[in-house]
């Protein structure tokens, strides 16, 4: 019996290493005991050494093996060191076998590499950051309880997020310290070790009770998005349930009072809400991108105009709609009568979603994925300005208001109503206009682009 020692639950590269001198030397599954530090696995403990390998022998296996192993090892199963190298086994003579999805156990590996990436995930949304101390003493404390061995494997992504503060991240079973330039670990600490709170969730709070929406409650899709054992680690949270309990009698109140509250107060709220945005990390897109393109204009505009997503200029200026798009649709706004300064401008994704093609950033289109992810802040735009008429402009725009996939052309010049009760109307996207080689046709179409942005002006004059 073969018994190996790794240095950590997530000790990849030290299971990496004893696997392939095991697999080298033939050593099957069953005659390996894998446990971590000096507590054994077995009842028995103690056992032989790993075998050794041949001088000079080798093996590869598929590169996506590696990549799901890494993932799947930082999983609480007890069994994943050998059902890992049960997998890394069957592959130097099987190698198309981690393609088979319905094979037991890739599929079972696979499903633990989906729950440590949703335990990520989850650590760097619901995690909160207290600040303690004053002066150059002054650092920030979170507290988490993790599913699985992930601290880490996201420990960089909070170096990286926050490269110029001095935290700490303590969990049940590790701590790690970031002092400005050194990342370092310590033992796990108790719930008892981090601070309750601090000045700044008043704030925050005094924002989420601003935007929350009585009339879209969903408390199943919320408890699926933000399950209850997170809300002890988020000061909004304490205030989910009276919100919700007194749902209906708020609903009654923001409808009678909407307008009335639209000013100081709505402003404030929409500034905390961009500089929440900044920080999105919804789906992947944020990684490649400069940064989040977040909407633009007055929070009682009356009309909104929604785009695609963030183009190469806007994803350097930071602002929506200032390239050779942006100019083509300031100038058929000025044509339809409309002053853009009067409206709301936002996009349906806030990142920059591109192809690099040497130095050159190629648009790609958004998927329905990152549109979902994205759905969430322009929902709270939403929220805050109330517009009473919307233009989707172009077809992923349209996705996005109307909820589903539709053609510009069985939905142009149709009213539709949306769930909070405004108008969305849908044309083209003015990047279309753009490449329209015939001259003659790129002429009508832009003359109807402007009498649908005409048309939109006028309906959202006639709610005012």
């Amino acid at each position: 019996m073969a018994v190996v020692t790794l240095a950590a639950e997530d000790d990849f590269d030290g299971w990496r290493a004893a696997a392939r001198r095991l697999s080298l030397a033939g050593v099957p599954a069953a005659d390996i005991v894998w446990q971590v530090g000096d507590t054994p696995v077995d009842l028995f403990g103690g056992g032989a050494e790993p075998a050794a390998a041949a001088p000079g022998a080798i093996f590869s296996v598929p590169r996506a093996f590696l990549s799901l192993a890494e993932t799947a090892i930082c999983h609480r199963d007890p069994q994943r060191f050998a059902l890992l190298y049960t997998l890394l086994d069957r592959l130097r003579t099987q190698p198309g076998s981690i393609d088979d999805e319905a094979d037991p156990l890739v599929r079972r590996i696979a499903g633990m590499a989906k729950a440590v990436r949703r335990d990520i995930h989850k650590m760097r949304a619901f995690l909160r950051f207290r600040e303690i101390g004053e002066g150059d003493e002054r650092r920030f404390v979170a507290w988490f309880e993790p599913e699985q061995h992930i601290v880490r494997a996201n420990a960089g992504f909070f170096v990286r997020r926050f490269a110029t503060m001095r935290w700490s991240i303590l969990t049940p079973e590790l701590s790690v310290h970031w002092d400005g330039e050194t990342l370092t670990e310590a033992p796990g600490a108790t719930k008892a070790d981090a601070p309750d709170g601090d000045p700044l969730e008043q704030t925050w709070a005094t924002y989420y009770v601003s935007i929350f929406n009585p009339a879209r409650v969903k408390i199943g899709a919320m408890l699926k998005e933000m399950p209850r054992k997170y809300w002890k680690n988020m000061p909004e949270t304490a205030l989910v349930p009276g919100l919700i309990a007194g749902a209906q009698a708020r609903e009654a109140g923001m409808i009678a009072n909407a307008r009335a509250e639209i000013g100081g107060n709505s402003q404030a709220a929409w500034e905390a809400l961009r500089e929440e945005a900044k920080g999105c990390t919804r789906c992947h897109l944020y990684k490649p991108a400069t940064q989040t393109v977040f909407g633009e204009g007055p929070v009682d505009a009356r009309l909104m105009l929604v785009g695609e997503q963030a183009g190469d200029q806007e994803d350097l200026a930071g602002r929506p709609f200032v390239g050779p798009a942006g100019q083509l649709l300031d100038r058929a706004l000025a044509e339809a009568g409309i002053d853009r300064s009067a409206a709301y401008v936002t996009n349906a994704v806030k990142h920059f979603k591109f192809e690099q093609r040497g130095k050159r950033r190629i648009h790609a289109k958004p998927d329905g994925g990152e549109i979902q992810a994205c759905h969430w802040w322009i929902d709270q735009e939403r929220m805050l300005i109330r517009p009473p008429v919307t233009v989707a402009l172009g077809a992923t725009a349209a996705r996005a208001m109307l909820g589903k996939i539709v053609t510009i052309s069985r939905t142009r010049g149709q009213q539709h109503t949306l769930a909070d009760g405004g108008e969305c109307w849908v044309t083209v996207h003015p990047s279309y206009l753009l490449r329209i080689d015939d001259r003659a046709r790129a002429d009508d179409e832009y003359r109807q682009f402007v009498e649908d942005l005409r048309n939109a002006g006028q309906r959202a004059l006639a709610a005012a």
